[in-house]
């Protein structure tokens, strides 16, 4: 009998995935890093032509002195928290936890198209 798609418990960790939700899963978590990318370049945009102000407190006074820095720190500390998440994707809290970063920036991303829409209107 074949276990591997199967949920298993081991060592009390939920155990899960088969190679094709690893597949999905993996697109989600490039789409993750696409997403952030979009995310930081509209809020430059909206933050430089005075629309908006950075709402994350640890990186508001960073958007406005250095734009490039913004985009690399914002960047790598996405990029190693989706890459940490990736290595741990056979747990379910890690699976869960790619998901709902997926589902916050697209969330983001469709405010920062509402309000390209009502700027350009």
């Amino acid at each position: 009998m074949d276990h591997r798609n199967d949920l298993n418990r081991t060592a009390g960790s939920l155990i899960i995935g088969t190679q094709e939700q690893f597949q999905w899963l993996n697109g989600i978590a490039k789409l993750i890093l696409v997403l952030n990318l979009l995310d930081g370049v509209f809020t430059m945009f909206w933050v430089e032509t005075l629309q908006a102000q950075e709402l994350n407190f640890m990186m508001r006074d960073l958007v406005h002195t250095n734009a490039l820095s913004f985009m690399l720190v914002k960047l790598t500390l996405v990029s190693l928290g989706t890459l940490f998440l990736w290595r741990y994707r056979s747990n379910a809290l890690a699976v869960v936890s790619l998901f709902l970063a997926f589902f916050s920036y697209y969330w983001v991303l469709l405010v920062h198209l509402e309000h390209s829409s009502i700027v350009l209107l």
